[in-house]
């Protein structure tokens, strides 16, 4: 998601996350990184309080909290980014990161599951297949004497 000219995170067209409720930690990544990886700061947490956001309507926060109650901690939301060797790029990775998990997260509920029987003719297959299987292993029992 690109970011806004007044500054933020856009993570819909309605919602723009100012960029003062944005807080940012940088520490040292691990994996492939040649001679920088132990002395460059690439690895980003981005980390957004939705509980004392002042953006959010308390129907946004309330499914927001309740969609991310896995990820969010004490009513933050993190995500880290350090699939790349420069932090810029980490950075803006985990912008598009934020921004998608809370446009998922503020997506309505898709339509309710409508509870449909099954045709006679589906029933009717079921049931001759396992006949056709409970006389297959029938037949291979040893004979009664």
């Amino acid at each position: 998601m690109p970011d806004d000219a007044r500054g933020g995170l856009r993570v819909t067209s309605a919602l723009l996350i100012p960029e003062r409720e944005l807080s940012w930690r940088f520490s040292r990544s691990s994996g492939p990184g040649g001679q920088g990886v132990n002395t460059a700061d690439s690895r980003v947490e981005l980390s957004w309080d939705v509980a004392a956001s002042t953006v959010l309507t308390e129907a946004q926060r309330a499914r927001i909290l309740e969609r991310l109650a896995s990820r969010a901690v004490g009513g933050a939301v993190t995500v880290v980014a350090s699939r790349h060797r420069a932090q810029l790029r980490n950075r803006d990775d985990a912008r598009d990161r934020l921004a998608a998990l809370v446009a998922e997260a503020l997506a309505p509920p898709g339509p309710r599951r409508r509870a449909t029987r099954p045709t006679r003719g589906s029933v009717e297959r079921r049931i001759d297949g396992k006949k056709r299987r409970a006389a297959v292993k029938r037949s291979r029992r040893p004979p009664l004497d």
